[in-house]
Order: structure tokens, then C-alpha cells, then sequence
């Protein structure tokens, strides 16, 4: 664990060095620091589009997998029918096989439907993988409240979206925001299927690090080192939030907490 921290801790110094470095060639320390190619980062790649781009993707794909996902997952967890276990299964396939084997047959149908390249397009070939995984983590946190609950909503009137949001969605909060936030980090860092179907007006920031990177034409490390390090603050942020808000070896207690009190 040693090892690998310190690896890590290495890799990321010397990024994060060489994106504030005038020089660094052959000494252990640069001949000055500047934040310049930070400016220089944000205006040759248009960070100020592509993280736009990046905030409008996130926040649709995380919208669209929890309206979907968590009455699918109701109806997963309180229904018993022919085929539940194979519909479960298919909605593993997304997570379990690699994104890159579907993705090409995807990204091939939605440039022969026009979809390729747009806004819509980008964000529906996120929600693939977030829906399913939207799905596996709201059904345990459904099945372990109290049905009980739900039949007392309706002994007293309460018609289904009245019982859902007053009822049920207070106590699904912990599960909500866990895959809410879980998805968002997830489609922040999903590279190939946001890459197969991106367009040069709609890629997210991990798309345009890579295209800084291996694309045509000369560019300061520095100034994609910077780049870089935008990316990995902007991940981390959300990654501490994620880490602050949600506890993965409490979130099961809370939900089981909530019928006893009630």
C-alpha cells in the first residue's frame, strides 16, 4: 500500500510541477514557476466550453438514471415475475463487459440515426452504463424497507406518486444520493464511449485531455500538464464530496434504521 501511495504521490508531484514550471530540463527542481500555462491551457483547449460541456453531460445523465433508474428499481424489488432474474442479469451486462465491445455497434447505430456528435447523443451513450448501475444500487436499499409503510400510505388514501415522494423517497435518500454521486464521478471518467460518439462541439474533458495529448501539431508539456491538472482537481473535488456525503459501510444501517424509528 506503501508503494503504491508513493507512486501515486510521485506521479502527480511531478505533473502538477511540470504545469507550473518556465523550464525543467535535467535538474531536479524547475528554473521558476508561473501559472501562465494555465491561462495559456484554458484558452488553446477552450477549457471554458468543454467543462460546460462536461457539467451539462454529468448533470443529464445523473437526472436521467435516478428518474429511470429508482422506479425501476421499485419494480425490481417489489414485483415477482417471469424473467426477473435474466432482466437482472442483462442489466449487469453494461458493468460487467468492457464499454469498448458495445460501444463501437453503438456508436455506429447512432451515426447511422445522426446522433453521433451531438449533445443528446453523447448523453444517451453515457446513461447506458449509469441506468443499469443506477438500478443494482437502488434495488437492495427498496427491499429492505418495510412494505408495511407503503400499504399504511394507502390504507389512509394516498394515491402512488404521493406515497413514492412523501413515503418512500425520505428513506431512499441515502441510496439517491450515493448513486447520484457515484454516477456523476462515473460519466466524468467514462473515456470510450463518450469518445466514439463525441463531436469536436461536444466533448467532455477527459476526451479533449486525450486529444491534447496525442493530437496533431506542437504543444507545450506544460500546457498539458495543466490540463491535466484540471481534470484531476475537478474529478476530486467530486470525488471528496462523494466521500463526505456517502458512507458505503453505513449506507445499508441508515436504511434499516428508518422503519424502527418510524
Amino acid at each position: 500500500m506503501t508503494f503504491f501511495l508513493v507512486n501515486v504521490g510521485l506521479m502527480i508531484a511531478s505533473v502538477s510541477t511540470n504545469s507550473i514550471a518556465r523550464r525543467w530540463f535535467g535538474t531536479w527542481l524547475p528554473d521558476g514557476f508561473t501559472f501562465e500555462w494555465y491561462a495559456a491551457a484554458w484558452k488553446e483547449f477552450q477549457l471554458g466550453d468543454v467543462l460546460l460541456v462536461t457539467v451539462e453531460v454529468v448533470l443529464a445523465v445523473v437526472v436521467l438514471a435516478l428518474v429511470i433508474g429508482v422506479p425501476a428499481a421499485y419494480a425490481l424489488a417489489r414485483r415477482d415475475f417471469r424473467g426477473k432474474r435474466l432482466l437482472t442479469m442483462l442489466f449487469l451486462l453494461p458493468l460487467m463487459v468492457p464499454p469498448i465491445t458495445y460501444g463501437i455497434p453503438l456508436a455506429t447505430l447512432m451515426y447511422q440515426l445522426h446522433l453521433a456528435g451531438t449533445l443528446f447523443g453523447v448523453v444517451l451513450a453515457n446513461l447506458l452504463p449509469a441506468l443499469p448501475f443506477v438500478i443494482l444500487v437502488m434495488t437492495p436499499f427498496i427491499e429492505q424497507i418495510d412494505p408495511n409503510l407503503e400499504s399504511a400510505a394507502r390504507v389512509f388514501g394516498a394515491p402512488t406518486w404521493k406515497m413514492f415522494r412523501h413515503v418512500l423517497v425520505p428513506l431512499l435518500a441515502p441510496g439517491i444520493l450515493a448513486a447520484s454521486l457515484l454516477v456523476l464521478v462515473r460519466t466524468i471518467a467514462m473515456f470510450e464511449l463518450t469518445f466514439m460518439t463525441a463531436g469536436s462541439d461536444t466533448q467532455t474533458l477527459v476526451v479533449a485531455l486525450y486529444y491534447a495529448v496525442f493530437a496533431a501539431g506542437v504543444r507545450a508539456p506544460q500546457s498539458i500538464d495543466a490540463m491535466a491538472m484540471v481534470y484531476m482537481t475537478v474529478t476530486l473535488i467530486f470525488l471528496l464530496i462523494a466521500m463526505r456525503f456517502v458512507s458505503p459501510t453505513q449506507l445499508v444501517s441508515r436504511v434499516r434504521e428508518h422503519p424502527q424509528s418510524a
